[in-house]
């Protein structure tokens, strides 16, 4: 499956089909439906479009949850009529209706003056309901547009893969350059703290009351226990497990954003413990280069779905 970033925008326009009917310049209208987004930790729509077509929000809205997990998206409609200063055609059952709201209002109030022809007009140019044909050119355009913005957010995804993996490749290369400095480092500090240790014990008298030998055992352990502490071979070890999981997730593809997110958590943590323990500034240097890369992974696993 491929991977969708959740920044995209696309468009798309709509004409009314010919169903054989009369069409009316004041209401036959082309479409466009605008679709655009930025990342979000859910599904978060907002629509704008005419007051007339917000009947169709629930179909809009099953057709971009089906296809689309997360991000917080706008889905923009306008129509363009044929003509917008052309007078209409008025439809019979237009002006029955407008003949019994004149009547009704006039019972009321029987000192209200009659509509005028440019009044009627008027509103059976803006009073007219929106077709099932018109309502058609509406979904028209919206799956056309959803499949635009589909195949952006696609193109969008695969720069992040690509982006990623060589990021990827770039923490297999410093873990790669540190496993050979972690041993010497290692028994460098072990002797360090030997040296010290007897150096303590002269300058406090201890090897006159204490035999040479349970000294020396005492040392060896208290060594070996510094060196299981500053050792982060472990951590190089969790550390490319991660980025192995990372990798297989990205050829997986899919909704794949939130698990991204938690594993650049982990590889941040592993990075951060191996530069509390560097004992050497090599080591030391490889961890912020590392932190480094994670932040710019991290960044752009935001912008994934």
């Amino acid at each position: 499956m491929p991977v969708y970033s959740m920044t995209g925008y696309a468009s798309a326009t709509a004409q009314p089909s010919n169903s054989g009917e009369t069409p009316n310049p004041a209401t036959a209208s082309a479409v466009t439906v605008e679709a655009r987004s930025v990342n979000g930790r859910f599904l978060d729509l907002s629509f704008r479009m005419p007051d007339e077509l917000r009947a169709l929000e629930p179909a809009l809205r099953d057709l971009i949850t089906g296809q689309v997990k997360r991000g917080k998206m706008e889905l923009r409609i306008s129509t363009h009529r044929e003509t917008d200063n052309a007078w209409p055609n008025p439809q019979p059952e237009q002006l029955n209706r407008l003949a019994r709201l004149e009547s009704q209002v006039q019972s009321w109030l029987p000192k209200a003056q009659g509509l005028s022809v440019q009044e009627a007009l008027n509103w059976c140019k803006t009073g007219a309901t929106t077709s099932t044909a018109a309502e058609e050119t509406v979904l028209d355009a919206a799956r056309a547009c959803i499949k635009g913005f589909l195949e952006a957010r696609e193109r969008e995804g695969g720069k992040l893969v690509t982006m990623l993996k060589q990021r990827v490749a770039t923490l297999r290369d410093l873990a790669t350059q540190a496993e050979p400095l972690i041993p010497a480092a290692v028994q460098r500090q072990r002797e360090r703290f030997l040296e010290r240790w007897q150096e303590a014990l002269s300058a406090s008298g201890a090897a006159q009351t204490i035999s040479e030998q349970t000294l020396q055992e005492r040392a060896v352990n208290e060594a070996a226990a510094y060196a299981l502490r500053i050792d982060v071979a472990e951590e190089l070890t969790r550390l490319r497990a991660h980025l192995d999981e990372v990798e297989r997730l990205l050829k997986k593809g899919g909704d794949i954003g939130k698990r991204l997110d938690f594993l650049m958590q982990e590889l941040h943590r592993e990075a951060n413990t191996l530069g509390s323990k560097a004992v050497a500034i090599e080591l030391t240097n490889i961890s912020v280069e590392m932190k480094v890369a994670i932040e710019q992974m991290k960044e752009q696993v935001q912008n994934i779905e």
